[in-house]
């Protein structure tokens, strides 16, 4: 009976949820924009408006433009002509970042000239009346202080999350930076670049005249981070807000609660998991807990042994920034454990053959169900050609450790305090891989948020599936699969 209760309380949520995300795109044209030779692109407008300026929105390192959507909304809803698209090797751009990524005239001349690209042929649509602004986050923030610099249409620049080294006292025109409260570098670099041009100027003050182009300002959203920024109301209005001032318009921000509909969104969704375990053939008993000794061992041998025994290697084999180092990092510490837990004797019987069909259910309910929320309201779920390599090859990694961690986590029958050793763990080796090689692997630590969110709502799933089992292969297959997948359409495609 509770499984029922359940399975329509989330299924309520959901289409509340769905409900609630679907409105603000309620009012607005919103069509493919296509670029002549220029990448993936997304129109936003009024219905039959007069022609408005053009906003041109970047997304950052590992985004697509599904994250920028909150603004994309707000802007449009406040009467702007907005274009959001997919950046080189990112989302469904098809083509991959190249250059010197450590060089100003390498990867980041490349991708502002692409930016550039957006906004010519935003400015030529018939919709725009000539006037331009950029908005920005994070990799994207310093993109759009370089166009705005280059391009005399460009009236105002949105930096969230913002770090440049290209600011001037007066350059670009325009300048509001919006960090989060708990970006605290972030915050300070905002404030130094706002005492380039009046050393006493203070957060939410205006330097300057935006009617001259000549104004400064520095907003700081409240209690968000890197990425919460992007849904944060604050944040939207003062955009919103900014621009008007520039353009002398008075629309006013519709803003919305869309991150807490989106974890409302994806909690619902996970929840559901519990009723539809149900479904999975019921396992007859359990193995007896791991020992003290043989879990200890499992957990931190992989932890300190993958990052060293990687460390000496060249392991840049795939068309994609950092993937192939995660692959391998993977593929060994699941490689390890699996072999202390043979050891142990934790693997006799957990394989039989009904293991690879029943796999398939939570890898389908991992990449389809939970995968199109994600497609439609976070980022870029749908994989192009170009990914499926890069799919496969993280797959030969993900499976192994998802593979381990459910057995080590005894498929959700572990301890809590266990069970975030187990995962704490390997997190900590990725840290400690990226210590070890710095230059190479720092885009790692952008990436360790998702697999956080992989280890919250798969864990979760995957302990329901295990206890219904008492198979843990089961899950361990199916989402380390599902891990591949997210992995795979999040890291940037890169051609050296």
């Amino acid at each position: 009976m509770a499984r029922w209760v359940v399975a329509v309380v989330a299924a309520v949520l959901v289409a509340l949820s769905l409900w609630q995300l679907e409105r603000p795109r309620a009012g607005l044209v919103i069509e493919p924009f296509p670029i002549a030779g220029g990448p993936p692109a997304t129109l936003f407008h009024l219905p039959d408006a007069t022609p408005a300026p053009v906003v041109v929105i970047a997304h950052g390192f590992a985004g697509s433009r599904q994250l920028m959507e909150p603004f994309a909304l707000t802007l449009a809803h406040a009467g702007y002509m907005v274009v959001t698209f997919d950046a080189l090797g990112h989302g469904r751009n098809p083509l991959p970042m190249s250059g010197d990524v450590t060089l100003v005239d390498g990867t980041t001349r490349l991708m502002v000239d692409e930016l550039r690209t957006v906004a010519r042929a935003a400015l030529a649509h018939p919709r725009s009346d000539g006037r331009l602004a950029y908005l920005g986050h994070s990799m994207a923030s310093d993109l759009v202080i370089r166009a705005a610099q280059q391009e005399p249409r460009a009236k105002a620049t949105v930096a969230i999350s913002m770090f440049s080294q290209a600011v001037t006292p007066t350059d670009p025109a325009n300048l509001l930076i919006l960090p989060g409260e708990w970006e605290t570098r972030l915050g300070v670099e905002a404030m130094r670049v706002l005492h380039l041009t009046d050393p006493a100027a203070t957060a939410d003050q205006t330097v300057g005249d935006p009617a001259r182009g000549t104004a400064r300002r520095v907003t700081i959203a409240p209690g968000v981070e890197h990425v919460g920024v992007l849904y944060s109301a604050t944040a939207r209005r003062a955009a919103t807000d900014w621009l008007n001032a520039t353009f002398g318009r008075d629309m006013p921000a519709e803003t919305d609660a869309r991150g807490g509909w989106i974890l409302l969104l994806l909690a619902a969704i996970t929840a559901l998991g519990w009723p539809l375990s149900a479904l999975m053939p019921k396992g007859q008993g359990a193995p007896a807990p791991i020992p003290s000794r043989a879990f200890w061992t499992a957990t931190l041998a992989p932890a300190i042994l993958t990052p060293l025994i990687l460390a000496p290697f060249d392991t840049r084999f795939l068309p994609v920034l950092v993937a192939d180092y995660l692959a391998l990092h993977f593929a060994l510490y699941g490689a390890i454990t699996l072999y202390l837990l043979h050891r142990a004797r934790r693997l006799t019987g957990q394989f039989p053959a009904r293991v690879l069909l029943l796999s398939l259910a939570p890898a389908i309910f991992g990449i389809l169900i939970l995968g199109t929320a994600l497609d439609r309201y976070v980022a870029s779920f749908v994989p192009n050609a170009e990914r499926a390599t890069i799919i496969l090859a993280l797959a030969l990694g993900a499976v192994p450790f998802f593979l381990a961690d459910a057995l080590l986590t005894e498929g959700g029958r572990a301890s809590a305090f266990r069970t975030l050793a187990a995962r704490g763990a390997f997190l900590a080796s990725l840290v400690l891989a990226v210590a070890l090689d710095f230059d190479r692997l720092m885009f790692l630590l952008i990436i360790l948020p998702v697999i956080l969110l992989f280890f919250l709502l798969f864990g979760t799933l995957s302990g329901w599936i295990g206890r219904r089992t008492a198979l843990p292969a089961i899950a361990g297959l199916g989402f380390g699969l599902t891990l591949a997948w997210a992995l795979g359409v999040t890291f940037p495609l890169f051609q050296a």
